[in-house]
Protein backbone atom coordinates (compact mmCIF):
# COMPACT_ATOMS: atom_id res chain seq x y z
CA UNK A 1 0.00 0.00 0.00
CA UNK A 2 0.89 3.82 -0.69
CA UNK A 3 -0.22 6.88 0.12
CA UNK A 4 0.72 10.55 -0.44
CA UNK A 5 0.34 13.75 0.92
CA UNK A 6 1.47 17.18 0.17
CA UNK A 7 3.74 19.51 2.68
CA UNK A 8 5.95 22.46 1.92
CA UNK A 9 9.25 22.92 2.51
CA UNK A 10 10.78 26.60 3.45
CA UNK A 11 13.63 28.63 1.30
CA UNK A 12 13.49 31.93 3.05
CA UNK A 13 9.99 33.06 2.57
CA UNK A 14 9.13 30.84 -0.08
CA UNK A 15 7.36 27.62 0.69
CA UNK A 16 8.59 24.90 -1.89
CA UNK A 17 6.17 21.98 -2.68
CA UNK A 18 7.31 18.68 -0.98
CA UNK A 19 5.40 15.48 -1.43
CA UNK A 20 5.54 12.71 1.31
CA UNK A 21 5.28 9.36 -0.22
CA UNK A 22 4.78 6.03 2.31
CA UNK A 23 4.98 2.82 1.00
CA UNK A 24 4.25 -0.12 3.51
CA UNK A 25 6.17 -3.54 2.17
CA UNK A 26 7.25 -6.49 3.12
CA UNK A 27 9.91 -7.47 4.68
CA UNK A 28 11.62 -6.83 8.65
CA UNK A 29 9.54 -4.69 10.22
CA UNK A 30 11.11 -0.92 9.84
CA UNK A 31 10.57 2.91 10.27
CA UNK A 32 12.43 4.47 7.22
CA UNK A 33 12.87 8.36 6.29
CA UNK A 34 14.44 9.31 3.12
CA UNK A 35 14.59 12.63 1.47
CA UNK A 36 17.69 14.52 2.75
CA UNK A 37 16.05 15.56 5.84
CA UNK A 38 17.80 17.26 9.07
CA UNK A 39 17.31 16.12 12.61
CA UNK A 40 14.55 17.39 13.06
CA UNK A 41 13.01 15.26 10.03
CA UNK A 42 14.70 12.20 11.10
CA UNK A 43 13.37 12.45 14.71
CA UNK A 44 9.78 12.32 13.50
CA UNK A 45 9.97 8.84 13.09
CA UNK A 46 9.87 8.42 16.70
CA UNK A 47 7.49 11.44 17.75
CA UNK A 48 4.57 9.84 14.73
CA UNK A 49 5.52 6.56 16.68
CA UNK A 50 4.48 8.13 20.56
CA UNK A 51 1.64 9.90 18.76
CA UNK A 52 0.23 6.57 17.52
CA UNK A 53 0.78 5.25 20.48
CA UNK A 54 -0.82 7.85 22.49
CA UNK A 55 -3.84 6.93 20.29
CA UNK A 56 -3.83 3.56 21.02
CA UNK A 57 -2.74 2.64 17.04
CA UNK A 58 0.00 0.06 16.74
CA UNK A 59 2.46 0.35 13.87
CA UNK A 60 1.52 -1.98 11.02
CA UNK A 61 4.31 -4.97 11.25
CA UNK A 62 5.82 -3.47 7.89
CA UNK A 63 8.88 -1.97 6.62
CA UNK A 64 7.09 1.39 6.01
CA UNK A 65 9.33 3.78 3.83
CA UNK A 66 8.70 7.60 3.90
CA UNK A 67 10.24 9.83 1.01
CA UNK A 68 10.19 13.50 1.02
CA UNK A 69 10.25 14.31 -2.56
CA UNK A 70 12.17 16.31 -4.45
CA UNK A 71 14.86 14.09 -2.84
CA UNK A 72 17.57 16.62 -3.70
CA UNK A 73 15.79 19.74 -1.71
CA UNK A 74 17.08 20.24 2.00
CA UNK A 75 14.63 19.34 4.21
CA UNK A 76 14.50 21.29 7.46
CA UNK A 77 11.94 21.49 11.17
CA UNK A 78 9.81 19.53 12.50
CA UNK A 79 6.25 20.29 10.59
CA UNK A 80 6.60 17.32 8.80
CA UNK A 81 5.29 15.22 11.43
CA UNK A 82 1.62 15.47 10.39
CA UNK A 83 1.83 14.73 6.89
CA UNK A 84 4.28 12.04 7.56
CA UNK A 85 1.50 10.72 9.72
CA UNK A 86 -1.52 11.20 7.95
CA UNK A 87 0.07 9.63 4.71
CA UNK A 88 1.03 6.36 7.12
CA UNK A 89 -2.98 6.23 8.55
CA UNK A 90 -3.44 6.45 5.11
CA UNK A 91 -1.53 3.62 3.92
CA UNK A 92 -2.88 1.65 6.99
CA UNK A 93 -6.52 2.00 6.18
CA UNK A 94 -7.41 4.19 9.33
CA UNK A 95 -8.37 6.78 7.12
CA UNK A 96 -10.07 6.92 3.24
CA UNK A 97 -7.35 7.08 1.20
CA UNK A 98 -8.77 9.72 -0.76
CA UNK A 99 -9.14 11.97 2.36
CA UNK A 100 -6.01 13.60 1.81
CA UNK A 101 -6.99 14.81 -2.09
CA UNK A 102 -6.39 18.69 -2.03
CA UNK A 103 -4.64 18.96 1.53
CA UNK A 104 -1.16 19.70 2.34
CA UNK A 105 -0.49 19.53 5.72
CA UNK A 106 2.09 20.63 8.13
CA UNK A 107 2.63 20.65 12.05
CA UNK A 108 4.45 18.89 15.09
CA UNK A 109 3.55 15.86 16.62
CA UNK A 110 3.45 15.89 20.67
CA UNK A 111 3.00 11.97 22.04
CA UNK A 112 -0.13 11.84 23.48
CA UNK A 113 -1.37 12.87 19.52
CA UNK A 114 -2.12 16.77 19.73
CA UNK A 115 -0.98 18.48 16.96
CA UNK A 116 1.59 21.16 17.86
CA UNK A 117 2.58 24.74 16.44
CA UNK A 118 5.28 25.48 14.33
CA UNK A 119 6.42 28.63 11.98
CA UNK A 120 5.68 29.53 8.63
CA UNK A 121 2.04 29.03 8.79
CA UNK A 122 1.05 31.39 6.42
CA UNK A 123 3.45 31.45 3.91
CA UNK A 124 2.86 27.55 3.62
CA UNK A 125 -1.33 28.48 3.37
CA UNK A 126 -0.16 31.14 0.53
CA UNK A 127 1.85 27.73 -0.88
CA UNK A 128 -0.72 25.93 -1.07
CA UNK A 129 -3.75 28.27 -2.13
CA UNK A 130 -1.42 28.88 -5.02
CA UNK A 131 -1.08 25.19 -5.67
CA UNK A 132 -5.25 24.86 -5.54
CA UNK A 133 -4.84 23.04 -2.04
CA UNK A 134 -6.03 23.51 1.27
CA UNK A 135 -3.68 23.67 4.31
CA UNK A 136 -3.97 21.15 7.31
CA UNK A 137 -2.08 23.05 10.00
CA UNK A 138 -2.20 23.23 14.11
CA UNK A 139 -5.31 24.93 15.78
CA UNK A 140 -2.78 27.38 17.34
CA UNK A 141 -1.45 28.03 13.65
CA UNK A 142 -5.17 28.21 12.36
CA UNK A 143 -5.57 31.99 12.46
CA UNK A 144 -2.49 32.64 11.04
CA UNK A 145 -2.71 30.48 8.12
CA UNK A 146 -6.40 32.06 7.96
CA UNK A 147 -4.81 35.17 6.46
CA UNK A 148 -3.72 33.68 3.85
CA UNK A 149 -7.29 34.57 1.92
CA UNK A 150 -9.09 31.97 -0.63
CA UNK A 151 -6.86 28.95 0.41
CA UNK A 152 -9.54 26.92 2.56
CA UNK A 153 -7.80 25.91 6.17
CA UNK A 154 -8.41 23.04 8.77
CA UNK A 155 -6.92 23.71 12.47
CA UNK A 156 -7.66 20.20 14.15
CA UNK A 157 -6.34 20.51 17.99
CA UNK A 158 -4.94 16.73 17.47
CA UNK A 159 -4.46 13.45 15.47
CA UNK A 160 -8.40 12.37 17.06
CA UNK A 161 -10.13 15.41 15.59
CA UNK A 162 -9.10 15.18 12.51
CA UNK A 163 -9.39 11.50 11.92
CA UNK A 164 -13.18 11.83 13.37
CA UNK A 165 -13.12 14.59 10.21
CA UNK A 166 -12.01 12.91 7.64
CA UNK A 167 -14.24 9.78 8.95
CA UNK A 168 -17.27 12.25 9.25
CA UNK A 169 -18.15 11.69 12.69
CA UNK A 170 -16.86 15.51 13.68
CA UNK A 171 -16.77 18.57 11.77
CA UNK A 172 -14.00 20.85 11.61
CA UNK A 173 -14.82 24.67 11.10
CA UNK A 174 -12.56 27.18 9.46
CA UNK A 175 -10.71 29.37 11.76
CA UNK A 176 -11.07 33.35 11.43
CA UNK A 177 -8.05 35.38 10.87
CA UNK A 178 -6.73 36.62 14.04
CA UNK A 179 -7.08 40.20 15.30
CA UNK A 180 -4.70 43.15 13.87
CA UNK A 181 -3.98 44.78 17.00
CA UNK A 182 -2.24 48.25 17.61
CA UNK A 183 1.31 48.62 17.94
CA UNK A 184 2.77 50.39 21.37
CA UNK A 185 2.16 53.58 22.15
CA UNK A 186 4.67 55.98 20.31
CA UNK A 187 6.92 58.03 22.60
CA UNK A 188 6.59 61.54 21.57
CA UNK A 189 9.40 64.43 20.42
CA UNK A 190 7.58 66.95 22.87
CA UNK A 191 9.80 64.66 25.46
CA UNK A 192 12.96 65.68 23.92
CA UNK A 193 14.13 69.04 24.71
CA UNK A 194 16.64 71.36 22.54
CA UNK A 195 18.31 69.38 19.53
CA UNK A 196 16.48 70.97 17.17
CA UNK A 197 18.64 70.39 14.53
CA UNK A 198 18.55 66.92 15.54
CA UNK A 199 14.72 66.91 15.40
CA UNK A 200 14.36 68.05 12.04
CA UNK A 201 17.22 65.64 10.40
CA UNK A 202 14.98 63.00 11.79
CA UNK A 203 11.87 64.17 10.14
CA UNK A 204 13.60 64.14 6.76
CA UNK A 205 14.08 60.98 7.21
CA UNK A 206 11.10 59.87 8.00
CA UNK A 207 9.97 62.14 5.20
CA UNK A 208 11.63 60.01 2.40
CA UNK A 209 13.08 56.59 4.26
CA UNK A 210 16.77 58.29 4.34
CA UNK A 211 19.38 56.31 6.66
CA UNK A 212 20.45 58.63 9.07
CA UNK A 213 22.94 58.36 11.98
CA UNK A 214 23.14 60.40 15.20
CA UNK A 215 26.61 61.35 16.71
CA UNK A 216 26.93 62.97 20.17
CA UNK A 217 28.08 62.78 23.42
CA UNK A 218 26.18 60.28 26.05
CA UNK A 219 22.81 61.85 27.11
CA UNK A 220 22.72 63.98 23.93
CA UNK A 221 19.27 62.45 22.90
CA UNK A 222 20.57 60.03 20.20
CA UNK A 223 18.74 56.85 22.00
CA UNK A 224 15.86 58.75 22.56
CA UNK A 225 15.36 60.66 19.25
CA UNK A 226 15.81 57.40 17.38
CA UNK A 227 12.80 55.45 19.37
CA UNK A 228 10.46 58.05 18.14
CA UNK A 229 11.51 57.79 14.40
CA UNK A 230 8.25 54.69 14.16
CA UNK A 231 6.07 57.55 15.78
CA UNK A 232 6.23 60.02 12.43
CA UNK A 233 5.74 57.43 9.76
CA UNK A 234 2.85 55.80 8.85
CA UNK A 235 0.95 52.55 8.94
CA UNK A 236 1.87 49.48 7.32
CA UNK A 237 0.37 49.11 3.62
CA UNK A 238 -1.57 46.20 3.14
CA UNK A 239 0.79 44.59 0.94
CA UNK A 240 3.23 45.85 3.32
CA UNK A 241 1.83 44.04 5.92
CA UNK A 242 1.86 40.74 4.12
CA UNK A 243 5.58 41.00 2.97
CA UNK A 244 6.35 41.94 6.89
CA UNK A 245 4.32 39.37 8.25
CA UNK A 246 5.44 36.49 6.11
CA UNK A 247 9.04 37.38 7.34
CA UNK A 248 7.55 37.40 11.01
CA UNK A 249 5.95 33.91 10.38
CA UNK A 250 9.14 32.13 9.11
CA UNK A 251 11.15 33.27 12.46
CA UNK A 252 8.35 32.35 14.43
CA UNK A 253 7.46 35.75 15.53
CA UNK A 254 3.08 35.94 15.30
CA UNK A 255 1.41 35.22 18.13
CA UNK A 256 -2.15 33.59 17.93
CA UNK A 257 -2.10 34.92 14.14
CA UNK A 258 -2.73 38.81 15.68
CA UNK A 259 -0.78 41.03 12.67
CA UNK A 260 -0.13 44.97 13.32
CA UNK A 261 0.10 47.74 11.15
CA UNK A 262 3.04 49.69 13.07
CA UNK A 263 6.26 49.07 11.44
CA UNK A 264 9.35 47.17 13.14
CA UNK A 265 10.95 48.38 14.86
CA UNK A 266 14.33 46.34 15.55
CA UNK A 267 17.60 47.28 17.91
CA UNK A 268 20.11 44.44 18.48
CA UNK A 269 22.61 44.54 20.84
CA UNK A 270 26.10 46.36 19.49
CA UNK A 271 27.18 42.18 20.37
CA UNK A 272 25.31 40.59 17.47
CA UNK A 273 26.86 38.58 15.23
CA UNK A 274 27.07 38.75 11.21
CA UNK A 275 24.68 35.72 11.02
CA UNK A 276 22.05 37.90 13.82
CA UNK A 277 22.25 40.64 11.59
CA UNK A 278 21.92 39.41 8.50
CA UNK A 279 20.69 36.04 8.59
CA UNK A 280 22.38 32.88 8.41
CA UNK A 281 23.31 29.93 11.15
CA UNK A 282 21.97 26.22 11.08
CA UNK A 283 19.04 26.60 9.31
CA UNK A 284 19.44 30.31 7.41
CA UNK A 285 17.33 31.90 9.66
CA UNK A 286 16.17 35.76 9.06
CA UNK A 287 18.50 38.10 10.34
CA UNK A 288 17.72 41.44 12.65
CA UNK A 289 17.68 43.50 8.99
CA UNK A 290 15.01 40.93 7.72
CA UNK A 291 12.55 41.07 10.96
CA UNK A 292 13.21 44.53 10.28
CA UNK A 293 11.84 45.09 6.53
CA UNK A 294 9.37 47.82 6.10
CA UNK A 295 10.68 49.57 9.06
CA UNK A 296 13.40 50.53 11.18
CA UNK A 297 16.88 48.55 12.11
CA UNK A 298 18.36 51.16 15.05
CA UNK A 299 22.31 50.04 15.74
CA UNK A 300 22.80 52.00 19.20
CA UNK A 301 26.93 52.24 19.55
CA UNK A 302 27.55 51.56 15.98
CA UNK A 303 31.52 51.24 16.02
CA UNK A 304 30.77 48.87 18.77
CA UNK A 305 29.70 46.33 16.26
CA UNK A 306 31.92 43.78 14.64
CA UNK A 307 33.48 45.05 11.55
CA UNK A 308 32.14 42.15 9.70
CA UNK A 309 28.88 42.26 10.74
CA UNK A 310 28.65 45.77 9.76
CA UNK A 311 29.81 45.39 6.45
CA UNK A 312 27.55 42.44 5.39
CA UNK A 313 24.46 45.19 5.98
CA UNK A 314 26.18 47.27 2.98
CA UNK A 315 24.43 44.88 0.33
CA UNK A 316 21.11 44.37 1.77
CA UNK A 317 20.64 48.48 2.46
CA UNK A 318 21.40 49.00 -0.94
CA UNK A 319 19.17 46.20 -2.96
CA UNK A 320 16.74 45.97 -0.06
CA UNK A 321 17.40 42.03 0.25
CA UNK A 322 19.95 39.26 1.95
CA UNK A 323 21.02 36.63 0.13
CA UNK A 324 22.31 33.77 2.46
CA UNK A 325 24.54 31.71 0.70
CA UNK A 326 24.80 27.71 1.90
CA UNK A 327 26.57 24.72 -0.10
CA UNK A 328 23.39 23.33 -0.83
CA UNK A 329 21.46 26.40 -1.49
CA UNK A 330 21.02 30.01 -1.30
CA UNK A 331 18.41 31.53 0.56
CA UNK A 332 16.54 35.02 -0.11
CA UNK A 333 15.30 37.18 2.59
CA UNK A 334 13.23 40.95 1.80
CA UNK A 335 15.52 43.63 3.86
CA UNK A 336 14.39 46.79 2.42
CA UNK A 337 14.51 48.98 6.13
CA UNK A 338 15.66 52.53 6.78
CA UNK A 339 18.84 52.37 9.07
CA UNK A 340 19.14 54.69 12.08
CA UNK A 341 22.56 54.66 14.37
CA UNK A 342 24.02 56.18 17.14
CA UNK A 343 27.43 56.46 18.21
CA UNK A 344 29.71 58.70 20.53
CA UNK A 345 32.21 60.89 18.98
CA UNK A 346 35.09 58.53 20.63
CA UNK A 347 35.66 55.43 23.17
CA UNK A 348 35.44 58.31 26.08
CA UNK A 349 32.13 59.79 24.97
CA UNK A 350 33.12 63.32 24.89
CA UNK A 351 34.98 63.88 21.72
CA UNK A 352 38.15 66.71 21.90
CA UNK A 353 36.08 69.62 22.79
CA UNK A 354 33.93 70.90 25.58
CA UNK A 355 33.76 70.64 28.91
CA UNK A 356 35.23 66.73 29.82
CA UNK A 357 37.24 66.57 26.67
CA UNK A 358 38.96 63.52 25.68
CA UNK A 359 43.20 64.04 26.64
CA UNK A 360 43.56 61.94 23.68
CA UNK A 361 41.63 64.10 20.91
CA UNK A 362 41.82 64.02 17.69
CA UNK A 363 43.97 60.55 17.48
CA UNK A 364 41.13 58.79 19.54
CA UNK A 365 38.35 60.14 18.05
CA UNK A 366 39.55 59.34 14.58
CA UNK A 367 40.74 55.92 15.44
CA UNK A 368 37.21 55.28 17.08
CA UNK A 369 35.25 56.21 14.06
CA UNK A 370 37.31 54.66 12.02
CA UNK A 371 35.86 51.19 13.09
CA UNK A 372 32.90 52.45 10.67
CA UNK A 373 33.91 51.77 7.17
CA UNK A 374 34.24 54.63 3.99
CA UNK A 375 31.18 52.39 2.29
CA UNK A 376 29.17 51.85 4.36
CA UNK A 377 29.22 55.21 5.86
CA UNK A 378 28.54 56.37 2.09
CA UNK A 379 24.85 54.87 2.40
CA UNK A 380 24.52 57.14 5.25
CA UNK A 381 22.24 60.11 3.81
CA UNK A 382 22.50 62.20 6.82
CA UNK A 383 24.89 62.32 9.95
CA UNK A 384 23.80 64.74 12.92
CA UNK A 385 26.34 66.32 15.30
CA UNK A 386 24.64 66.20 18.30
CA UNK A 387 25.97 68.86 21.01
CA UNK A 388 25.35 67.74 24.96
CA UNK A 389 21.88 68.74 26.47
CA UNK A 390 22.58 72.08 28.82
CA UNK A 391 21.37 72.85 32.10
CA UNK A 392 19.26 75.74 30.34
CA UNK A 393 18.03 73.32 27.78
CA UNK A 394 16.25 71.26 30.06
CA UNK A 395 14.54 73.96 31.97
CA UNK A 396 12.69 75.06 28.95
CA UNK A 397 9.23 74.18 29.04
CA UNK A 398 8.23 71.18 26.56
CA UNK A 399 8.23 72.09 22.70
CA UNK A 400 5.21 73.19 21.14
CA UNK A 401 5.08 70.77 18.64
CA UNK A 402 5.56 67.20 19.06
CA UNK A 403 5.18 63.71 17.13
CA UNK A 404 1.52 64.67 15.42
CA UNK A 405 2.59 67.71 14.13
CA UNK A 406 5.41 66.54 12.64
CA UNK A 407 3.81 63.10 11.40
CA UNK A 408 1.56 65.13 9.79
CA UNK A 409 3.98 66.97 7.75
CA UNK A 410 5.79 63.63 6.84
CA UNK A 411 2.59 62.43 5.60
CA UNK A 412 1.83 65.24 3.21
CA UNK A 413 5.58 64.59 2.09
CA UNK A 414 5.13 61.08 1.02
CA UNK A 415 1.76 61.56 -0.58
CA UNK A 416 3.43 63.93 -2.86
CA UNK A 417 5.93 61.19 -3.25
CA UNK A 418 3.23 58.59 -3.88
CA UNK A 419 1.23 61.13 -6.41
CA UNK A 420 4.65 61.46 -8.37
CA UNK A 421 5.51 57.90 -8.55
CA UNK A 422 2.02 57.27 -10.20
CA UNK A 423 2.44 60.07 -12.14
CA UNK A 424 5.86 59.18 -13.71
CA UNK A 425 5.17 55.67 -13.69
CA UNK A 426 7.62 54.88 -11.27
CA UNK A 427 8.68 51.53 -9.42
CA UNK A 428 9.65 53.04 -5.81
CA UNK A 429 7.62 55.52 -4.26
CA UNK A 430 9.80 57.10 -1.68
CA UNK A 431 12.75 59.67 -2.39
CA UNK A 432 15.00 57.19 -0.42
CA UNK A 433 14.83 54.89 -3.46
CA UNK A 434 14.56 56.50 -6.28
CA UNK A 435 17.39 55.82 -9.09
CA UNK A 436 18.16 56.44 -12.64
CA UNK A 437 16.17 58.58 -14.62
CA UNK A 438 13.13 58.51 -12.08
CA UNK A 439 15.09 60.58 -10.09
CA UNK A 440 16.73 62.56 -12.49
CA UNK A 441 13.08 63.51 -13.43
CA UNK A 442 11.59 64.29 -9.94
CA UNK A 443 14.52 66.21 -9.33
CA UNK A 444 13.86 69.04 -11.50
CA UNK A 445 17.41 70.40 -10.64
CA UNK A 446 17.86 74.25 -11.08
CA UNK A 447 21.10 75.49 -12.46
CA UNK A 448 22.31 77.03 -9.30
CA UNK A 449 21.63 73.47 -7.48
CA UNK A 450 23.27 71.66 -10.27
CA UNK A 451 26.46 73.68 -9.79
CA UNK A 452 27.00 73.36 -6.49
CA UNK A 453 26.47 69.44 -6.50
CA UNK A 454 28.98 69.13 -9.36
CA UNK A 455 31.39 71.42 -7.71
CA UNK A 456 31.05 69.09 -4.56
CA UNK A 457 31.54 66.32 -6.66
CA UNK A 458 34.78 67.56 -8.68
CA UNK A 459 36.20 68.09 -4.92
CA UNK A 460 36.16 64.85 -4.26
CA UNK A 461 34.29 65.12 -1.33
CA UNK A 462 31.48 62.51 -2.85
CA UNK A 463 31.55 59.67 -4.69
CA UNK A 464 28.90 58.59 -7.54
CA UNK A 465 26.82 57.16 -4.93
CA UNK A 466 26.71 60.33 -3.05
CA UNK A 467 25.60 62.52 -5.64
CA UNK A 468 22.65 60.10 -6.07
CA UNK A 469 21.71 60.22 -2.42
CA UNK A 470 22.45 64.14 -2.20
CA UNK A 471 19.44 64.24 -5.20
CA UNK A 472 17.15 62.44 -2.68
CA UNK A 473 17.92 64.17 0.52
CA UNK A 474 17.14 67.30 -1.59
CA UNK A 475 14.22 66.21 -3.03
CA UNK A 476 12.71 65.27 0.16
CA UNK A 477 13.60 68.58 1.92
CA UNK A 478 11.64 70.46 -1.22
CA UNK A 479 8.87 68.47 -0.24
CA UNK A 480 8.50 69.24 3.09
CA UNK A 481 8.56 72.69 2.04
CA UNK A 482 5.91 71.78 -1.10
CA UNK A 483 8.21 73.02 -3.36
CA UNK A 484 7.88 71.66 -6.68
CA UNK A 485 11.41 71.66 -7.90
CA UNK A 486 15.12 70.83 -6.25
CA UNK A 487 16.91 74.56 -5.86
CA UNK A 488 20.52 75.49 -4.32
CA UNK A 489 19.10 75.84 -0.73
CA UNK A 490 17.40 72.18 -0.65
CA UNK A 491 20.94 71.04 -2.14
CA UNK A 492 23.25 72.89 0.10
CA UNK A 493 21.31 71.49 3.32
CA UNK A 494 21.19 68.28 1.31
CA UNK A 495 25.19 68.59 1.07
CA UNK A 496 25.86 69.67 4.78
CA UNK A 497 24.50 66.61 5.93
CA UNK A 498 26.78 64.24 4.21
CA UNK A 499 30.47 63.49 5.51
CA UNK A 500 33.32 62.67 4.16
CA UNK A 501 34.48 58.17 4.00
CA UNK A 502 36.54 59.23 6.96
CA UNK A 503 33.85 60.73 8.69
CA UNK A 504 35.61 64.25 8.84
CA UNK A 505 33.97 67.96 8.57
CA UNK A 506 30.54 68.20 6.55
CA UNK A 507 31.00 68.43 2.77
CA UNK A 508 29.78 72.01 2.61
Amino acid sequence: MAARVVTVAFEGVEARRVDVEVQLTGGQQAFVLVGLGDKAVAESRERVRGAFAGLGLSMPGKRIVANLAPADMPKEGSHYDLPIALAVMAAMGVIPMDALDGWAAMGELSLDGRIAPTAGALPAAMAAGAMDLGLICPEASGPEAAWAGGARILAPRSLVALINHFRGNQILSAPAPGPVVEGEAGRDLRDVKGQEQAKRSLEIAAAGGHNLLFCGPPGSGKSMLAQRLPGLLPPLTSAELLETSMVHSVAGLIAKGALTRARPFRSPHHSASMAALTGGGLKAKPGEVSLAHNGVLFLDELPEFGVQALDSLRAPLETGEVMVARANAHVRYPARVQLVAAMNPCRCGHGGAGRGACGKAPRCQRDYQGRVSGPLMDRIDLTVDMPAVTAADLALPPPAEGTAEAAARVARARRLQADRAEALGGAETLNGRAEGRFLDRIADLDEAGRALLARAAEAGQISARGWTRVLRLARTIADLEGSDGVRRVHIAEALAHRRTATMGEPVF
